[in-house]
């Protein structure tokens, strides 16, 4: 059994004075709504922005300070909406502005925030640019807003250079000009429907200022910046002489990824951001080889937050993640930026799943492994993260403990990676599949109308319904967690730990009156009773001035 304090999640006073507070982001947690998968108001199958704003009082009751909404913009959907077309208007499959409006509204009413994606390094092979760069045809300006590049060989039928897409195959796709004839290639490094922005050009950069005083003006509170990484590519784009690029990935700067030019952008964006009151942030997905380069994106004039993606990809062991969480202290202090800790997002595969399997299988995997150990695990490694110094991120479902849907048929998979070779796994709609809200119904109360991709039988079970005061549900869990978090002065905040004696395979540091305790162990350890247990993944025992922690469990202590 779980221990849990008797805290009041639904504080509305605590949640209004964190709403109204300055550097809020420091210590925030911040929930990620995927909207196709979130709620459906209209019964269509595909989740919207009405449907997100009917459940903001659950998210204001869970504790967090702020949404992260994954796109809604006018789009083909080639890539769940990362392929923009228009970047002012929001796709009809989600509803309309005034429902984007409507939903800002009632999100700062209820004390939220309102972090909004946005996609600077391609557009949608549907934008208006781009369109008329291809109808055009050769000589047309609009092309230079993109990489468009003659081929190589005699009759320049082979790509630019040798770049490869990360969704696989090559990273250019040659166009049919207007005559009928073959002509340029355009750069994408993503799928063929996501051509790249060419950032050197005036336009590019005028455009998307005006963009984000577009979604200032409406009131968000944020973006987060998709490829944040990627918008700068090396001068004259050159080869990379080699193949399996992906591998590669995260290793080494790449010509095309983590390129020095990128901070300019960021300078000039941070000026705009703070023409706006309301202490704003820019908040990055920065894939980069080390985290000491992640810092480079949160200099004081540039972003507030990057995601920690080394942190993402640390498997459940004591010993490698005392390493990243020190490292990534280290890296941020400097820069005075606060670190982020994240388990889970839409690209990769649940932390519940992840952790059910072997260390060393990445963060992508497709076996469903041992499902009550990965639960066990991930509540452990949750309560972990939420102590830790900086702001932290949860997925949508993660307070659920769902795990990934591992087994969806080949003819559901909308993934575009699952269509081309030599890429990303393609496994990402297993982290997408529609959230349960009920025990029964049509897609368990996700919406009337079924659900845009099949949940399993045993969704009903996880729900929120079914786990609504449950003593020991993963869903009370956090909710007992994020209030404690909010309650004691020893959360949130700060730059640093003070890390404590332990036995092998336990981590354990202290924040001032407060101290956390992870046994990533399969085995109970005997630890000191630190004082009065706040919050715990499991059931701890604890007798004198002893405790016994179980195998795969966090302990939150308070020594006053």
């Amino acid at each position: 059994m779980s221990q849990h304090s008797s805290a009041d999640p639904a504080d509305n006073s605590a949640l209004a004075t964190v709403a109204s507070r300055r550097d809020w982001w420091r210590d925030a947690v911040i929930y990620q709504v995927y909207p196709r998968s979130f709620a459906d108001s209209n019964g269509d199958g595909m989740g919207d922005l009405e449907g997100v704003r009917s459940r903001l009082p659950y998210l204001r009751d869970l504790g967090i300070d702020a949404v992260w909404l994954s796109p809604f913009y006018a789009s083909p959907q080639a890539d769940a909406g990362y392929d923009v077309a228009d970047y002012r208007a929001v796709d009809p499959m989600f509803g309309s502005l005034l429902d984007a409006d409507a939903l800002i509204r009632d999100a700062h009413d209820l004390g939220l925030r309102i972090i909004v994606d946005l996609v600077p390094n391609h557009s949608s092979d549907r934008h208006e640019w781009f369109r008329r760069a291809v109808a055009e045809g050769p000589g047309s300006p609009l092309r230079d807003r993109y990489h468009f590049r003659e081929g190589k060989g005699a009759a320049g039928e082979l790509p630019p250079n040798d770049w490869e897409s990360i969704f696989g195959g090559p990273a250019w796709t040659r166009v049919t000009e207007p005559d009928g004839t073959p002509g340029a290639w355009y750069l994408h490094l993503f799928a063929p429907e996501q051509p790249d922005f060419n950032w050197d050009h005036p336009a590019v950069g005028d455009e998307f200022r005006s963009v984000l005083r577009f979604w200032l003006d409406m009131g968000v509170d944020g973006f987060r910046i998709d490829v944040a990484h990627g918008l700068v590519k090396a001068d004259g784009l050159p080869d990379l002489g080699s193949h399996e690029q992906l591998k590669l990935l995260g290793n080494d700067v790449m010509p095309f990824f983590d390129q020095d030019g990128v901070h300019a952008i960021y300078r000039e964006w941070r000026l705009v951001l703070d023409e706006y009151a309301g202490d704003r942030i820019f908040v990055a997905e920065a894939w980069t080889p080390t985290i000491e380069r992640t810092a480079n994106y949160v200099r004081p004039d540039e972003l507030h937050q990057a995601f920690n993606f080394q942190y993402l990809g640390t498997d459940w062991d004591a010993a490698e993640l005392k390493v990243v969480i020190d490292r990534t202290l280290d890296a941020m202090r400097p820069v005075n930026a606060p670190a982020t800790w994240v388990l889970s997002n839409h690209d990769v595969t649940r932390h519940a799943t992840r952790f059910a399997n072997e260390p060393g299988l990445g963060t992508q995997i497709r076996l469903a492994g041992d499902r009550e150990l990965g639960l066990r695990r991930a509540r452990a490694a949750s309560l972990l993260m939420l102590a830790l110094p900086g702001s932290a991120y949860v997925y949508q479902g993660e307070e659920l403990g769902l795990p990934d849907v591992v087994d969806l048929p080949d003819e559901v998979r909308q993934d575009p990676a699952y269509f081309r070779g030599a890429g990303q796994d393609g496994f990402r709609d297993g982290c997408r599949v529609p959230i349960p809200w009920t025990r029964a119904g049509s897609s368990y109360g996700f919406g009337a109308g079924g659900s845009w991709l099949p949940q399993p039988s045993e969704w009903g079970d996880l729900s929120i319904e079914a786990q609504t005061g449950a003593a020991d549900s993963t869903l009370e869990l956090y909710r007992t967690a994020l209030s404690v978090r909010r309650e004691e002065p020893g959360l949130g905040a700060g730059d640093s730990v003070e890390w404590l004696k332990a036995p092998a395979g336990v981590l354990a540091f202290r924040r001032g009156d407060f101290v956390c305790v992870a046994n990533t162990t399969g085995e109970a350890v005997t630890i000191p009773a630190y004082g009065r247990v706040l919050v715990a993944s499991g059931e701890v025992t604890v007798a004198e001035s002893e405790a016994k922690l179980p195998g795969d469990t966090t302990v939150w202590w308070t020594t006053v």
